[in-house]
């Protein structure tokens, strides 16, 4: 698998001991509809969305070429329960949740998403590690503010993040129970500036994920936060959508400690 499949994290505040990167649905051999969004094979990491297993296995082997442990697989279920990702892996129970973390080099937290935001993390002194994924509930229902906690309950200092491809703000159409989950999740912050209502969609908005996910993340005194800036839903021809085609893979954003 060639590197240039690949996204490095442009996060200037990051340490210089930990690895990430986050996948694209380039450079691998799932046939369509998991394929590359060109023709060719695509990169699908995702054992649970129909594709042919063997394809998804091939594709997690060329992953592990670029990583130094075997990734924290977890079942993720749209919820805040973080796990220690040390704990993942051949032989043990598997693990749900939707967020890990690390404290050891070598172990590997990994998300898988197709239009939910994923979110990594690491504290300044190199010591912890985290990865989340924050669909609009698990991102409502604090997630992000889980992963904080767990990671400073392993020692970390000050966090900085980092957020990956996601469905952008003019893409993610959502109802008022969202707009409503996220007033009841942030009281006393002005959240409008997140959403954009649309009358002619039966009163529908579009929802900035990012922006409310930097505004949860506040709430945890986490104001270092870089990425935000790859809409999965619109770059057809380098990331999974879930909301755009329905059946499809998913990538993966992972961290590491050196």
């Amino acid at each position: 698998m060639d590197c240039a499949h690949l996204m490095f994290p442009d996060w200037p505040d990051a340490p210089g001991n930990i690895g990430a990167l986050a996948t694209t649905r380039q450079g691998g051999v799932s046939n369509a509809p998991y394929d590359d969004g060109r023709g060719g094979g695509g990169f699908n990491l995702g054992l649970h969305v129909g594709d042919d297993p063997a394809a998804v296995l091939d594709n997690r082997a060329r992953l592990q070429a670029h990583l130094p442990g075997r990734p924290a697989w977890i079942s993720q279920v749209h919820g805040a329960d973080v796990v220690d990702a040390a704990t993942v892996g051949p032989g043990q129970p598997t693990r749900t949740g939707d967020a890990s973390i690390a404290t050891a080099p070598g172990v590997v937290c990994a998300i898988l998403t197709a239009d939910c935001l994923p979110v990594l993390f690491a504290d300044r002194d190199g010591k912890v590690v985290g990865a989340a994924h924050a669909g609009w509930r698990g991102l409502a229902g604090g997630v992000l503010g889980q992963t904080v906690a767990a990671m400073r309950a392993a020692g970390a200092g000050e966090i900085t993040a980092w957020m990956g491809p996601a469905i952008g703000p003019t893409a993610f159409e959502v109802g008022q129970d969202v707009f409503d989950s996220f007033a009841r999740a942030l009281p006393g912050h002005d959240i409008g500036f997140a959403f954009v209502r649309h009358p002619e969609r039966g009163g529908k908005y579009t929802a900035d994920m990012f922006a409310l996910a930097r505004l949860m993340l506040e709430k945890d005194a986490v104001t270092s936060v870089a990425g935000g800036l790859h809409c999965t839903a619109v770059e057809r021809d380098r990331f999974y959508s879930y909301r755009r085609d329905g059946v499809t893979g998913r990538q993966a954003s992972l961290i590491w400690l050196k």
